[in-house]
């Protein structure tokens, strides 16, 4: 079962080489982190700041590539975690037919922030269940 989750906060450490995304569940208590690197946490914190860049960074990219091909990002999903590592999938549904790709969580939210509004993000039950 999939768990329906938002961004609520991001830490930026200008020390540290891992920032910090949590991510909390919609319409519950559960919430969790993700440690994440400097370059995926600027681009989440810029589009959520609403700073849009003068030219398409690597997000924006993905963006326009998976509308340019034909395709709708419908969520992500972060379901799996495996020796302390997160893994996700970008879902996108092109002529009917719903595909995953393979992401970290890191480049799935900065993705779903580039969206208005945010897609989706969801957390199998499970990973939740390990974390929360």
């Amino acid at each position: 079962m999939l768990v329906h989750m938002e961004l609520a906060r991001i830490i930026i450490s200008e020390i540290n080489d891992q920032q910090v995304v949590f991510l909390r569940e919609v319409d519950g208590d559960r919430s969790f982190p993700i440690l994440i690197g400097i370059f995926e946490a600027t681009s989440i914190d810029r589009r959520v700041q609403g700073v849009v860049p003068q030219r398409p960074l690597t997000h924006d990219l993905l963006k326009s590539a998976i509308e340019e091909l034909g395709g709708e990002a419908e969520d992500i999903v972060i379901n799996n975690l495996q020796d302390h590592t997160y893994f996700a999938v970008i879902r996108v549904r092109k002529d009917g037919e719903l595909i995953e790709i393979d992401s970290r969580p890191s480049d799935a939210i900065a993705l779903s922030v580039h969206y208005d509004p945010p897609l989706p993000i969801f957390v199998d039950d499970e990973v939740l269940g390990e974390v929360a």
